[in-house]
Parts: C-alpha cells; structure tokens; sequence
C-alpha cells in the first residue's frame, strides 16, 4: 500500500514543521495573527478551525505561495521556497488534483516526473499506491471528484516527500475512500513522515489524527494530543444506569436536568453534575450501578474551544 521508495528511517529535523508568530494582515482585519505552533514527524496532525479561521491561508504561506505580514513558517528548518528539492520534501495537495483534462492520470504524473527529473516509473508506482491503476489511462477529464483527490494524492508523493500537507483530502470520498485514506494516512506517518492534514470533518479527525491543531479567527486556541485536547474539556453529560431509570428520571426532571434514556436504559443526563446525579438517586432511594461523567469527543472539545476562540476576539 505504501511508497516502494519507503523512507526507513526519516530525520526528525527534516520532517519537522515550525509555525512561529505567523500574521497574515490585509485592511481591516488579520487573516492570521501571532500563530505559532510545531507539528512532528511519525504522526498525523489534524489542523482544525471554523470557516474563515485561517486554515488555507496559514497552509499557503507554509508552501511560499503567499508571504507572511510577519513571522516564518519553516519545514526541515528551510522556508519552502529556500528548499534545493521541495519535492522530495513537501507533497502538497490544496485541492483536488488539477491537471490537463485531455491527459490521462499516467501522463499527468509523467509530465510532472519529468519536470522533476524523476524516474517516469514512479508514475505507475504512485498509481497503484493510490488504487487508480485500473484508471490510469483515463482521460482526467472523466475522473470523479474522488478519483481527483486520489491523483492528487499521486502527485504529492512522487518525491517521496519527508512531508505531506493536505487540505481535505477526504472531500468527494465515499465511506470506503475514507477509509481507505485514513490508512494510507496512518501508514505514511508509521514510516516517519510529517502528515499535516486540514479537514471539516471531526468523526474522521478522531479516528485519524495522533495530534490536532485547533484554530479560531486565526489564532491558535488549543494544539496537543486527541486524548489531551478531548480531556481538558468537561463534558456536557453524565451517563447513569440504573434498575429504575423512570424514576431516576422524574427525580433529575424535578431538579432542572435533561435526560434522554438510551434503547439499553441508560440515562443520558444533561444540566447537573455527575455529583448531583448521585446525590438525588440516594435521596429518592434509587439504586444505581454505574455513574460516570461523559467523556468529550473532538466534535464537543472542537466547538467549545472555537466558540471561546471567537469570543477572546
């Protein structure tokens, strides 16, 4: 599944992307301000934020496409444009694949081999690791929105890059496409790659990213581990079981709490705390056999931290 050129052992230095005080000014307003954050190699960072928070912008000028107002954006310690070889370095992909649409998916990664002087044998390689072998000589022009994000895919890891920026990559994928994804995703960081990747959709973040990056109005508000960013959040329920979960429920009704009970019978409970869930059962004389607070997903962690983001603003 993975590049034949696999890398063995990657050096952490050349893989590793530095954001420091990072500020992108237009009239009026900062489309990134004072951003600084460091994403490593071997994992897959997810970079998250609302619409309009800074996302592209900050990808951009990581890959010299725009110049920051203020503050350097480095990878291996080397701005991009100061890179002898960027692709063998950075495989980026902004959007779905662009390429000539009367050209075939071969011929698209044929031309780009030769302008890199790379062997024209990665071509095929990249199209089999991308599951397009069977399209390769397809005209571009007939590729499904999916198919595009694959060639794109193709086209960034040519090279063999250290690196691998992507803005979301999973747009136009069914189900099996994402999964798909996520574990070629998961099996290039294995290898010691850099895998910075930009995407709406935070069910799947979960289960793909090792770290997330998490921006609003072009700030960074939270950067760390899944599991350290979902646990600083306090969770919003608590879930109770019990042998008498009708009762439970007036009782928690009574004191202002919401409560959806689950086709299992278990207790959802919203507006008290775990404390008081099991205050009011042994008041009301109710047996209770598992009580915990609701553990955050990225979803509840995503909203609470990008609405406290905006209101800093």
């Amino acid at each position: 599944m993975h590049s034949p050129h696999s890398p063995g052992g990657r050096d952490t230095e050349t893989g590793r992307i530095v954001v420091s005080g990072l500020t992108k000014s237009y009239p009026g307003f900062n489309a990134v301000d004072d951003l600084s954050f460091t994403v490593e190699p071997g994992r897959v960072t997810g970079f998250l934020g609302p619409n309009g928070a800074g996302k592209t912008t900050t990808l951009r000028m990581l890959l010299g496409l725009i110049f920051p107002t203020a503050g350097t954006a480095t990878i291996g310690g080397h701005r991009y444009v100061d890179l002898d070889r960027p692709i063998e370095v950075v495989g980026a992909v902004l959007e779905a694949s662009s390429a000539h649409r009367g050209r075939t998916g071969r011929n698209h990664l044929r031309a780009v081999c030769l302008a890199a002087g790379l062997p024209l044998g990665r071509a095929d390689e990249m199209l089999d690791l991308v599951g397009l072998s069977a399209a390769g000589d397809r005209l571009f022009k007939g590729y499904s929105l999916g198919m595009r994000q694959r060639l794109g895919i193709a086209t960034a890891m040519l090279g063999d890059p250290h690196v691998l920026i992507l803005d979301e990559p999973t747009n136009g994928l069914d189900p099996e496409g994402i999964r798909w994804m996520r574990g070629l995703l998961q099996g290039l960081a294995a290898e010691g790659r850099t895998v910075l990747v930009s995407s709406h959709l935070l069910t799947e973040m979960q289960a793909l990213a090792d770290d997330v990056v998490i921006l609003a109005k072009g700030r960074l508000v939270r950067q760390g581990s899944i599991a350290e960013v979902t646990a600083s959040i306090a969770s919003a329920h608590v879930t109770v079981r019990t042998p008498e979960p009708a009762a439970l429920t007036d009782v928690l009704a009574a004191r202002g709490a919401g409560v959806t009970r689950e086709h299992d019978g278990t207790l959802q409970v919203t507006g008290v705390s775990e404390a008081q869930v099991g205050e009011a059962a042994y008041t009301a004389g109710i047996a209770v056999h598992h009580l915990a607070a609701g553990v955050a997903d990225l979803e509840e962690a995503f909203l609470q931290l990008t609405h406290e983001g905006a209101q800093i603003r």
